[in-house]
């Protein structure tokens, strides 16, 4: 089936999004953000496209595995409820105690 080229990107075009979900999450994004429902489907597809990128190049795939095996050997070294907070080690400036 031949969309044309604007479907597959050969020249400037339009999307016409008719489903009223997509358009009210993608405004609620929007409004979230102060930015337009444009540049919020923009991001949106480049982080998903980057993602699938990556999940589809092997090297990269082995790469993420072997730093989320690491991740997973060493998460059993911290006891329960370790957290990433060290408010305890700074005083209210921010400054070491």
């Amino acid at each position: 089936m031949d969309d044309g080229p604007t479907a597959r990107g050969d020249a400037m075009g339009q999307l016409i999004i008719e489903d009223p979900e997509v358009i009210a999450d993608a405004q609620a994004l929007a409004d979230l953000l102060g930015s337009t429902m444009t540049d919020v489907i923009r991001r949106a597809l480049r982080v998903r496209l980057a993602h699938e990128r990556v999940q589809r190049d092997p090297e990269k795939r082995a790469k993420y595995e072997a730093l989320m095996a690491i991740a997973e050997r060493a998460s059993k070294h911290f006891p329960p409820g370790t957290t990433s907070d060290h408010s305890d080690l700074y005083d209210e400036n921010g400054l070491p105690v």
